[in-house]
Parts: C-alpha cells; structure tokens; sequence
C-alpha cells in the first residue's frame, strides 16, 4: 500500500492532467485517476516490466479515457469548462488568453478521437511517437499519420487566428 501510495503521489498530476485534456471535465478525470490507481493496485501482482511503468500506466488512463467518452456519447452530457486547479492570471492578460485557451481547447475537442488522443498525447504529455503507440497500441506508422492529420487539422481550424496564436 505504500509503494501505491507513492506512485499515485508521483503520478497523480500527470494522470489528472490527461485525463482532464482528453475529457474535458474535471470532475470525470477525478474518477479516471482515481480507477487508474485502482486498477494498478489490482494488477501489481500480474505487472510484467517489459516496457517503462508510465508507459503502462498511461494504456491504462488512455483505455479509461476511451471507455468514458463512449459511455458520455451515449449519454450526451454537456462537458464542463472550468479546471479549478488552473492558477489565477493578472486581468490584463486573462481575457485574450482565455479566449485562446478556449478555442484551441474546442479545436482539439472537435478532433476525431483517435487524432485527438494521438495530439494530447503528443503535444501535452510530450510523448514520442514510439511511446504513444506503445501506450495506445497503434503501429508507429498509425501514430504518424494521425499526427499529420491532427495537426493539419488544428492549423485549419486555428488558421483565422494566426496573427493572434504565437
């Protein structure tokens, strides 16, 4: 229980952070850490190092992050907007920012699953495309090109505001 105790302290923000980009609510990613650490307390015994711990802890959180948007989509709840954990700006610089903050994030959101996963992945959690098909169980080549894609497509939808984004 210790050692869980650890782990979960080491990795915990990491997991939330995930989960929180790829859900959209914070409240859900709260639930997907807290199955995470669960379900690596379960497998301890099973656990295999074949590959880095992270990485086998980051298949989990993707599978939970999968599972749970399917569940939402089938539910078609609103997601929430606000992350309370984000820390307070000075009010000259909020707004503009907020406002980039909000449409890059519904920029990824309005991504295909797999495509958005593969950029979160990418982009937030600084993963290389070996680790994120590691992680998710895409070949490398699939990683790329969802990548490509991906991202092609944030510069479409971002493209009016270029001048703005730096």
């Amino acid at each position: 229980m210790a050692a869980l105790g650890d782990l979960a302290r080491r990795h915990q923000d990491k997991i939330l952070s995930l989960s929180y980009r790829v859900l959209g609510n914070w409240h859900r990613a709260e639930d997907v850490a807290q199955e995470t650490f669960l379900r690596v307390h379960r497998a301890a015994k099973r656990y295999k190092p074949q590959a880095k711990f992270t990485t086998w802890l980051y298949r989990i959180v993707v599978n939970l992050c999968f599972d749970e948007q399917r569940k939402q989509a089938k539910a078609a709840a609103p997601l929430e907007d606000a992350d309370p954990a984000a820390p307070a700006e000075p009010e000259s610089n909020a707004a503009e920012r907020k406002e980039v903050v909000e449409l890059v994030k519904a920029a990824v959101g309005e991504l295909p699953e797999r495509q958005r996963m593969a950029v979160i992945l990418h982009r937030y959690d600084g993963l290389s495309h070996g680790e994120i098909s590691e992680v998710t169980g895409w070949s490398k080549s699939a990683v790329e090109s969802l990548l490509v894609r991906g991202y092609a497509n944030l510069r479409e939808k971002l493209g009016k505001m270029k001048d703005f984004i730096k």
